[in-house]
């Protein structure tokens, strides 16, 4: 006779482990924040997966969907973009020149002020990127056959207001951890 199973995970083993070896320490946290990175782990390493079966990256896939995203023409200013894609000028700068090396996007000087350049999407270069887009998609979108509609919404809002409250409490502070010493 096989033991009953339980509904535990490791991250519920764990905070029963620090619960057990430091009482009195909040260990709550560990229920939401170890499944968030694990998760996170999870997801990104399906991602680079899928992206690698579909032939691209993921820098270069952000910068198209960046681009894409944007609307017609798609264009934008490599500023525009990092503030877009949340990197830096400098990923930015790179993210551009293999694109541009591999004909999926291509500098152009600004219309208003001919000093600045824009970075456009090319037609190679849109069409790559509403096919992967809507691969990726449709794949992530099995990732989430374990909930229901409701249990999606109530997800997506439930990280939502997290992710708001983290950010701007860690732009606050300028940088997470500020205040643990």
């Amino acid at each position: 006779m096989s033991a009953p199973r339980t509904n535990l995970d490791g991250p519920d083993r764990i905070q029963a482990a620090w619960r057990r070896e430091l009482p009195g320490v909040p260990v709550e946290s560990i229920g939401v924040i170890t499944r968030v990175w694990r998760l996170g782990q999870l997801l990104a390493d399906e991602r680079r997966r899928t992206l690698d079966r579909l032939g691209i990256d993921n820098p270069t896939q952000d910068l198209l969907s960046t681009l894409r995203r944007s609307g017609a023409p798609y264009r934008l200013t490599p500023g525009q973009i990092a503030a877009r894609s949340f990197v830096t000028a400098g990923a930015v700068s790179q993210r551009i020149a293999r694109a541009e090396g591999a004909g999926l996007v291509r500098r152009e000087r600004s219309a208003d002020d001919g000093r600045s350049a824009v970075v456009a999407l090319t037609d190679e270069g849109r069409a790559l990127n509403e096919r992967v887009v809507a691969d990726l998609l449709r794949h992530e979108e099995t990732l989430l056959d374990g909930l229901d509609d409701a249990q999606r919404v109530a997800l997506a809002g439930l990280l939502k207001t997290l992710l708001r409250d983290l950010t701007t409490r860690f732009d606050a502070e300028d940088r997470p951890g500020a205040d643990v010493r």
